[in-house]
């Protein structure tokens, strides 16, 4: 690990004396990549940091103790210094190898997320709305701005599907793990015997990819429009507006209806396509690896049931981690962190394990 830690260190160095070069700094493209990797390996280089300065405490006090002849208050002052800087140094290396561990290449990345009512019908549609608003409200809590880009509601309030963004940096970090079913158990409100009912809602991440980053044939599209409709007269406007992209290649169809523009619709669609698409060559890509180990938590399988939201019990379970939290109405009001944390922790536990039995 340590060798590692000093290549990565070399490496950090070097990168710094070529940012302090005019003919890097001129070349906009090649700055962009080098402080990005610059900026990734900060918090390890610091880190590493951290562990030589208590090493070297650690090694003074041993040297001190091997010697002998200290009066018998500086000894105590040395011996504690010799124990807190052995555990500094065990504490510090485990967290070095949590940095250490491969990072995902769309951890920096804005995400899109797709919403969409599953089994339930209106009830599940109310409740596709109360996750939309549970992210919407967590984006606000980071400093990240999201914006909708398609939505079918219904007429009681709900979402048959509402597709949008989250933007800023570290957001696909934060929220990959919520792909899956969510299933919610409570009373409608149109229920009259008072009877819980079971729904589901069924929540896609999908890290936002670049144009350079996934090629799309415009030959390899078919692109319709139609008049835009809504629930309630929503939406509605006498020209078509509204955009469905068909990618022949992979049978994916985007719809997006949410603005007046023909062109910012399309603009909005071909977002959502490119990452579809991307999330397609992943699955195929794991799916050839059969071998390949799959983290505990981080499949983001979307058939796989992962949470459920108890009204009645005021109760929030991620089945995943064994995980359950009796504050349901602060998790729907945005307050995720104390989830999201505990199943990065897992992810983390899991890559650590898979790296030692390797």
């Amino acid at each position: 690990m340590f060798d590692k830690l000093t290549e990565v260190k070399a490496r950090y160095d070097a990168i710094n004396e070529k940012l302090m070069d005019p003919a890097v700094v001129s070349d906009q493209e090649q700055y962009k990549n080098l402080m990005k990797e610059y900026k990734n390996l900060t918090p390890l280089v610091e880190k590493f940091g951290e562990y030589t300065k208590a090493k070297n405490a650690f090694d003074e006090a041993k040297q001190m103790l091997d010697e002998g002849g200290l009066e018998k208050d500086f000894k105590e002052m040395v011996e504690e210094q010799y124990t807190d800087s052995r555990q500094q140094m065990e504490r510090i290396a485990e967290e070095l190898k949590i940095l250490l561990l491969p990072r995902d290449e769309n951890d920096d990345k804005n995400v899109i997320v797709e919403i969409r009512g599953g089994a339930g019908g209106e009830e599940a549609a109310l409740f596709a709305n109360s996750l939309y608003r549970m992210y919407t409200m967590y984006a606000e809590r980071k400093g990240f701005k999201w914006e909708v880009l398609n939505e079918n509601p219904t007429e009681l309030g709900g979402y048959k599907e509402v597709s949008f963004s989250i933007m800023g940096e570290g957001a696909f970090s934060r929220l990959k793990f919520e792909s899956g079913v969510h299933r919610v158990q409570r009373v409608p409100e149109t229920e009259t015997q008072g009877r819980i009912h079971t729904s589901t809602v069924t929540v896609a991440v999908l890290p936002e990819m670049e144009e350079v980053e996934v090629e799309i044939n415009p030959a390899d599209l078919q692109i319709d429009t139609y008049r835009s409709g809504g629930a309630g007269g929503q939406h509605v406007n006498k020209t078509e507006s509204a955009i469905r992209i068909t990618h022949l290649p992979t049978g994916i169809v985007v719809e997006c209806q949410d603005e007046r523009s023909q062109y910012k619709n399309k603009d909005k669609a071909m977002k959502i396509l490119r990452s579809r698409i991307y999330e397609k060559m992943q699955q195929e890509q794991n799916e050839q690896i059969a071998s390949e180990r799959r983290s505990q938590v981080g499949s983001g399988d979307r058939s796989e049931r992962i949470r459920t939201y108890n009204y009645p019990q005021g109760r929030v379970t991620d089945h995943r981690i064994g995980l359950t939290l009796y504050r349901i109405e602060q998790i729907l009001d945005g307050d995720l962190d104390e989830i999201i944390d505990a199943l990065i922790t897992a992810d983390q536990a899991e890559k650590l394990k898979a790296s030692g039995e390797q």
